[in-house]
């Protein structure tokens, strides 16, 4: 009679593919990275709900005369844009007025992605330009009270202007020029340009350090610990909202690489896990293997001598070494050709009489 036991082909499962490795540092550096800006962005969003914060009226100015230094550190204050001379007048709206102005020039293409076999848009900054006048934050409502004036605006973070124009050219092309972005692989789409602005009258909340100067005069400015600028259209509610909005992208960001991590460690520390396992098994195998043979060669020794003995080959010798007997059965095609020496010795896992790959090898046990 005959038993049979799975052995698994071995594979080598303890080394990492570049792309898992590539992955893998990438979700760690990456999720470091959010985490940096996510913990940067939430000690910014709980710094502002802390803060004092002020509606420009005729008390503010009475309140940092009363305030040592002439100078809140780190304030919120609300009211609305006005310049301080002439205003700026919009290309294409002429009865829009403000005082930061930006215009942009965007190129749209058409880019053929050989891989994914379809062509994807992208877009390139021709030209961009941003003006700007000097300008302040006075009381909503024409309500009496000191303007407070704006430094830097530029340099705030959260500042989102009106798009007040957008207008998109769709470029003409000829049959030439139709051959042409085919061979090139690029096809242009059109031009499209737009104007924001900051608008006067338009409701600002500024988050910095208020000041008096010398001269009575207002200011808001950057403060001097290096703390967020901030300024932003709406009350400081809605400015909360839109920094608690970028704190939690950079934290679903940082969850994301770190899941995508995790994973790829998972993969490989199971895969190591199985390589480990099929060794064992392999072992446990190859023992038993040796156990049938040295039992086959005791029986072996009490049988009677062949004449022929070392002249002819054996009728069940392995057809690999011509001197073992043939101990495996090979799966799924069923052979049973060589020992297990000589499978174990193979250099790819393919079976010597049909060339079929071995999922599986299975010892031979004669009676």
């Amino acid at each position: 009679g005959q038993g049979a036991d799975t052995l698994p082909v071995t594979m080598d499962g303890l080394s990492i593919s570049p792309v898992e490795a590539i992955c893998l540092t990438s979700s760690v550096a990456f999720s470091g990275l959010f985490y940096y800006l996510y913990r940067k962005k939430s000690k910014a969003v709980n710094k502002i709900q802390d803060i004092p914060k002020f509606q420009v009226d005729d008390q503010l100015t009475s309140i940092l005369e009363a305030t040592t230094g002439k100078c809140l550190h780190y304030v919120a204050v609300e009211g609305q844009v006005q310049p301080m001379g002439k205003p700026l007048h919009s290309l294409h709206q002429e009865n829009l007025k403000g005082v930061i102005q930006k215009q942009v020039l965007k190129e749209h293409r058409l880019i053929w992605n050989s891989l994914a076999r379809h062509w994807t848009e992208s877009e390139r900054v021709i030209h961009e330009s941003v003006n700007m006048v000097p300008f302040v934050i006075t009381p909503a409502d024409g309500k009496p009270g000191a303007p407070v004036r704006v430094q830097d605006p530029l340099e705030a973070s959260g500042l989102k202007l009106d798009t007040i124009y957008e207008h998109f050219k769709v470029s003409s092309q000829g049959f030439t020029d139709l051959i042409g972005s085919y061979l090139s692989g690029e096809k242009p789409k059109g031009f499209l340009e737009t104007e924001e602005m900051l608008q006067v009258g338009a409701t600002l909340t500024g988050i910095g350090q208020l000041v008096l100067d010398s001269h009575g005069v207002l200011r808001l400015q950057p403060p001097d610990d290096g703390s967020e600028y901030f300024l932003g259209l709406g009350d400081w509610r809605t400015l909360l909202k839109e920094q608690q909005s970028v704190a939690w992208f950079w934290k679903g960001a940082t969850i994301f690489c770190g899941l995508l991590g995790s994973i790829i460690v998972f993969i490989v520390v199971r895969r190591m896990y199985r390589h480990i396992r099929e060794k064992q098994e392999q072992a446990e195998r190859r023992r038993e293997f040796e156990s049938m043979r040295s039992s086959s060669r005791a029986a072996a020794s009490g049988a009677p001598p062949d004449k022929d003995d070392g002249e002819d080959i054996p009728e069940n010798a392995c057809v690999i070494c011509l001197l073992q007997p043939r101990e495996c059965v090979l799966l799924p095609c069923g052979h049973v050709c060589c020992c297990f020496q000589c499978y174990e010795a193979l250099p790819c896992p393919v079976c010597p009489i049909c060339r079929g790959h071995i999922e599986r090898v299975v010892p031979l046990y004669q009676a």
